[in-house]
């Protein structure tokens, strides 16, 4: 790779400047976010150029030559973790729903107590390149590598398509480039670290960024932190006072929060049930996010890039120390922009709260009208740009090894392609998995796609994890098992999913737009409702005809007064602002007439969605299945379909191997040879 080509590649993202239009930073501060963006692509694309030197053989393009330290690997894991997801969608879940928001980031970094003591040191040892090299060392190695690669490749879409649109969306809500010129910028940055740069400039850009993702978040917490003497029940305090905060739990809360004082209403804030409502929902969350990484392809990959077992632990601690920590950051970084920024300015730029960290970092360095605000906001956007580059990179890495590796080598050519074809296999299937990712990102504009991130770690958890947990600890777990379980795992998930509150049901859609548009009428008081004992954990779960869901008591509720809708609430405020005198009420004036501006324009989006239509894409009204995580189901369904299968058939492969796989992945004997078994 040439110096020529890295000058295109960089380029064709900075043309996107030309295309710029209204983003969150001022037109005459745009420039400052390009020059920190090119600034953080040049490290990284240098990056790519260094490491194609260094990529000529089949084990550095798919494990960077087994050459990694535990330390670099801890910080690449790390890097490859820390989606976007984690930096602005749990940061902006914690400003907008305190507590639960928290639950999330508490279970990422449990996640890694599962990979540290069962999934890292035997999968180094007895695995080459991919989930289906370990699967295959005592099963019948094309049927397992088909599976795994299916697997591999619809765990990587899901949890692709979501940083693609979230680099897209980003992009086009921070400086204003046009969404399809983001995603195409992401796209084209992935291949190039990809496809000239292998593992080894993944590795090294995964570090990069988990560096600077950690240096930013660090930065906003200790301005944050630091007014309140760096005691944690002092800024705690200084959350439940806060009247923004409190705006925004009795919103929340709706009539319930009539008979709560201003503390009480900011005290909610830091307890639960604000967003996550259902316990059992929050059970099966907890299960995929604890057992889904263990089953993540591309995280699995990253322990075959360590030279020994010992390095793959130190690895594992290494990423759970850097994780853990910076989890613990994401508390201060909500919490401290529901204080600074406010949950609704927030939300009114982005529903899901996902610019929570770039403005709480814009208002930290002076706001919105300073130079140095600009620059904080333009550095953080940049890492977070690069994290969803980082991320996907890693990804489409995945893909490309599953399709290269173990379709083409171990299926098609059954493992006699040469080191120059398998090089040149990865690298086409890099292109093809890359651009089909730009495909999808565009195709999926406008859609919502944060449960994707959830779907993918309960396929890993459902399909994957059984997969490679009970290959490793079981003798009488066959080919057969491991098939069946792959299978029924993935697709209980995803048909869960399909039926869940996760997908859009137009009835619904059309309710809460008439609601924005015509408002709501008058309401008599409420007397206090009792607690209605449920019939079952079935009724929790689904649907049921003739089935009566538990309900907690409710207090009373005080008459409610007719609300007017978003244009009338518009037309007044017109009306009144030539009349304000007084510049910071015509300010907050202007700032919500631009609220229910963009409120009315997005209803009248979402009916022209959904017009005609009465059903969701499966054919439902309502959902079937309550839940919106699969996990509680589709997990223990995993499992006990490779259980099952594997005691009901027999296969003499996977019991004669079943000896050399104990000793080798407890041992780690001709494990640095990484043959193809």
């Amino acid at each position: 790779m040439n110096l020529k080509a890295i000058g295109a590649t960089a380029l064709l993202l900075a043309s996107g400047a030309a295309l710029a239009a209204d983003g969150a930073v001022a037109d005459q501060f745009k420039w400052l976010t390009f020059a920190v963006f090119g600034a953080i692509i040049g490290l990284t694309m240098y990056i790519t150029w260094w490491a194609a030197k260094r990529v000529h053989s089949t084990s550095e393009f798919y494990a960077a030559g087994r050459s990694v330290s535990g330390v670099q690997n801890g910080w690449a894991i790390a890097g490859d973790y820390l989606s976007a997801a984690s930096f602005l969608g749990i940061a902006g879940l914690i400003s907008l729903y305190g507590y639960d928001g928290f639950m999330y980031s508490v279970g990422f970094l449990v996640a890694y107590i599962t990979v540290l003591l069962v999934i890292a040191e035997p999968c180094r040892n007895i695995g080459k390149y991919t989930l289906g090299d370990i699967l295959a060392f005592r099963n019948d190695p094309k049927k397992v590598k088909t599976i795994a690669a299916l697997s591999t490749i619809t765990v990587s879409t899901f949890y692709l398509t979501a940083q693609m649109v979230g680099g897209g969306v980003l992009v086009k809500t921070l400086i204003g480039i046009d969404y399809e010129v983001s995603v195409i910028g992401v796209g084209v940055l992935m291949l190039a670290y990809v496809v000239f740069g292998g593992m080894v400039a993944t590795t090294w850009v995964q570090i990069v960024k988990a560096v600077l993702l950690v240096t930013a978040s660090l930065l906003l917490v200790m301005f944050t932190w630091a007014p309140y003497g760096f005691s944690l029940p002092a800024f705690l305090q200084g959350v439940v006072g806060d009247a923004k905060v409190q705006a925004q739990v009795a919103k929340l809360l709706g009539d319930a929060a009539a008979n709560m004082s201003a503390e009480e209403l900011g005290q909610r804030l830091l307890e639960p049930g604000l967003f996550l409502k259902n316990p059992i929902d929050q059970i099966s969350l907890g299960m995929a996010l604890v057992f889904g990484t263990a089953g993540l392809p591309h995280i699995l990959m990253r322990f075959f890039t360590v030279p020994s077992a010992q390095e793959a632990r130190k690895s594992v601690i290494w990423a759970m120390a850097i994780i853990g920590g910076f989890y613990v950051l994401t508390l201060f970084l909500g919490l401290g922009a529901a204080i600074h920024v406010g949950p609704a300015s927030i939300a009114g730029l982005d529903k899901g709260g996902n610019m929570a960290a770039p403005l709480l970092a814009q208002y930290l360095g002076g706001g919105a009208d300073s130079v140095l605000g600009n620059l904080f906001l333009a550095f953080v956007a940049a890492v977070a740009f690069a994290t969803i580059v980082a991320v996907v990179a890693g990804l489409v890495l995945a893909s490309a090894s599953a399709m290269a590796h173990d379709i083409y080598v171990g299926v098609i050519r059954g493992d006699r392609a040469t080191p120059e074809e398998q090089v040149k296999a990865a690298r086409i299937s890099s292109v093809i998995v890359g651009v089909v990712a730009i495909f999808i990102g565009i195709a999926a504009k406008g859609q919502n796609v944060a449960h994707l991130v959830g779907l993918a770690f309960a396929v890993a958890a459902s399909s994957n994890l059984p997969a490679v947990f009970l290959t490793l600890y079981w003798k009488r777990c066959n080919t057969q098992g491991i098939v069946w379980g792959m299978l029924v795992g993935a697709a209980s998930a995803i048909a869960l999913v399909m039926i869940s509150p996760n997908m859009t049901y137009p009835q619904a859609v059309t309710r809460d737009a008439r609601k924005v548009l015509e408002g709501e009428p008058a309401a008599p008081a409420k007397a206090a409702v009792p607690a209605v004992p449920g019939d079952g954990l079935l009724c929790e779960l689904f649907a049921l005809r003739d089935c009566q869901k538990a309900e907690p008591a409710k207090p009373a509720a005080p008459a409610r007064e007719a609300k007017p809708g978003a244009p009338e609430k518009l037309a007044r405020l017109r009306d009144t602002l030539p009349t304000l005198t007084d510049a910071v009420e015509r300010d907050k004036a202007n700032q919500e007439i631009a609220k229910l501006e963009k409120d009315i324009a997005k209803a009248r989006e979402d009916l022209a969605k959904v017009a005609g239509q009465t059903t969701s894409m499966v054919g439902l009204e309502q959902p079937f299945f309550l839940l919106k995580n699969p996990g509680i189901i589709s997990i223990p369904l995993g499992f006990l379909m490779v259980i099952l299968v594997s005691l009901l058939t027999r296969d003499r492969r996977s019991e004669a191997m079943w000896d050399e796989l104990y000793v080798r992945q407890n041992t780690g004997i001709h494990a640095e040879g990484a043959t193809a078994h």
